[in-house]
């Protein structure tokens, strides 16, 4: 399929840097997906949900967070997180400029959660929200929940999740999901941890995620 670096450098907004992949036929909506604290718009996940759209019609946009776009390597800061957030609305907004349908955003783990923080402060940003591995606390630390945000969330969100995920059990974040203003579900897959499947089975995950956006609505 077509892979190009796209790459937006602005004075006033956040750069935009990633992947984009343009389906043979495109069907007018598009995916702003990006990664986790560790890692970047290569990780296998995002690459093998990204194909997955690109083959059903949706045009990808596969980015780095501005924490990334700053050094290769290493977690974010903590003061960086709204930077993150205005890079996804850009980004969002990047790519719906190319597009003529709707425009919806998602992340996995740290990327994922800055999706849902931007959508809880900016509900009209995107159609709806794919959550990879949502950070629900940190491992061992079950107290810390990540979510403050959650009754001011409106947008459709699917979250999808692994069953030895030591960022949160499913049962720990089905109570969570309760707390979401907006229309929601989880998919779960048996014996993912946190990156969601070892080698070979990303591509699987990414099927079942558009099987279910399909009877969701969203795909």
């Amino acid at each position: 399929m077509p892979l190009v670096t796209l790459f937006e450098d602005l004075q006033d907004a956040p750069a935009v840097r990633g992947f984009l992949h343009t389906p043979d036929t495109a069907d007018g909506r598009g995916l702003v997906l990006t990664h986790g604290a560790g890692s970047n718009c290569n990780a296998p996940l995002l690459v093998a949900v990204a194909e997955a759209f690109c083959a059903a019609g949706v045009t990808v946009l596969r980015c780095d967070l501005p924490f990334r776009q700053a050094r290769p390597h290493g977690p974010p800061f903590p003061a960086m997180a709204a930077q993150d957030r205005a890079g996804l609305a850009r980004a969002v907004r990047v790519l719906g400029e190319r597009l003529s349908s709707k425009v919806f955003l998602g992340g996995h783990s740290y990327g994922g959660r800055q999706s849902t923080m931007l959508a809880a402060e900016a509900p009209d940003l995107a159609a709806g929200l794919l959550l990879l591995s949502y950070p629900l606390h940190p491992p061992r630390r079950p107290a810390d929940l990540r979510t403050a945000h959650f009754p001011k969330l409106v947008t459709p969100a699917l979250f999808v999740h692994g069953t030895r995920d030591p960022f949160g059990s499913v049962d720990e974040m089905r109570a969570a999901l309760a707390s979401i203003g907006g229309a929601h579900e989880m998919v779960v897959v048996e014996g993912a941890g946190h990156d969601l499947g070892g080698k070979g089975s990303h591509a699987r995950v990414a099927e079942r995620v558009l099987e279910v956006l399909r009877t969701f609505g969203a795909a």
